[in-house]
């Protein structure tokens, strides 16, 4: 079966990297641009809101080592998803949330799996994250790729130091980041 492709948008994108890379059955994941109208934006762009783009991760996987299902799964343990306004202490439009969908059995399982977690309670607030049908995705430059392997200390302190950290392990536990 061929590869297929998952796109998530949750705040910086070098703290979706390393959980989604660690998962067998992962090819790749690249970090990047999605979800604007300006052509081959860059970081700079990207930050100064003017383009429409939120920073996002691109994941090539086998479908039949890990479903789509699971990736969306671990998405919800990466983010707030009660957070409108950009995650952790990166705020702004290009730090929003979403799950751009490549298919629609894609958009049925996002749609489907947002219900549960709405539905839960495990959030005494709305989920916010839009559920939105994939665009051009516009890889980052290559100092944003592989940042937690490149950087590893820089990585772990950005990770810890915007709070994500601490969130993930209030809501989640050890996910085995």
């Amino acid at each position: 079966m061929a590869k297929e492709l998952a796109t998530f948008a949750g705040g910086c994108f070098w703290c979706l990297v390393k959980p989604f890379d660690r998962l067998e059955g992962i090819e790749k994941v690249v970090s990047g641009y999605t979800g604007g109208h300006v052509e081959n934006p860059t970081y700079k762009q990207v930050c100064s809101g003017t383009t429409g783009h939120v920073e996002a991760v691109q994941i090539t996987y086998d479908p039949e080592m890990i479903s789509y299902e699971k990736l969306v799964d671990l998405y919800w343990k990466l983010i707030d998803p009660t957070d409108s306004g950009g995650q952790f202490h990166d705020r702004g439009e290009s730090y929003t949330t979403a799950i751009f969908y490549h298919n629609e059995e894609q958009r049925k399982i996002a749609e489907e799996s947002k219900k549960r977690l709405e539905d839960s309670g495990k959030f005494d607030k709305p989920i916010v994250v839009k559920i939105l049908p994939a665009k051009t995705f516009y890889p980052a430059e290559e100092y944003h790729q592989d940042f937690y392997k490149k950087n590893p200390i820089d990585y772990e302190r950005y990770f810890i130091g915007s709070g994500r950290a601490h969130f993930i392990k209030r809501h989640w536990g050890d996910i085995g980041e």
